[in-house]
């Protein structure tokens, strides 16, 4: 059974970093794509990053320039790297994994950009 566990959220400044992880366990396969959503209260669940097994990743336009989806096939992971945070970050953010019509989640992890 495949899970995906999540890392790295917490509190920070405006202005500071976090990076999310997530690791997939119980496949052998590699994902076709992997990636971030978020949904802050109030608001509607938005693509944050994705990042295919072999090609470019793609950014919300609010998050470009300043965070960076990585992923490491063999180890089934998928990082975010969040620079330049702001306020409008805050949300609880979810990681995926799909292949094929499939897709996981991990748990979500609350991220909160506040000073």
């Amino acid at each position: 059974q495949v899970q995906l566990v999540e890392s790295g959220g917490g509190l920070v400044q405006p202005g500071g970093s976090l990076r999310l992880s997530c690791a997939a366990s119980g496949s052998i396969f590699v994902f076709n794509a992997m990636g971030y959503y978020r949904q802050a209260p109030g608001k509607q669940r938005e693509l944050v990053a994705g990042i295919p097994s072999g090609g470019r990743a793609d950014y919300a336009d609010s998050v470009k320039g300043r965070f960076t989806i990585s992923r490491d096939n063999a180890k089934n992971t998928v990082y975010l790297q969040m620079n330049s945070l702001k306020p409008e970050d805050t949300a609880v953010y979810s990681c995926f994994a799909r292949r094929g019509i499939i897709t996981y989640w991990g748990q979500g992890t609350q991220v909160t950009v506040s000073s």
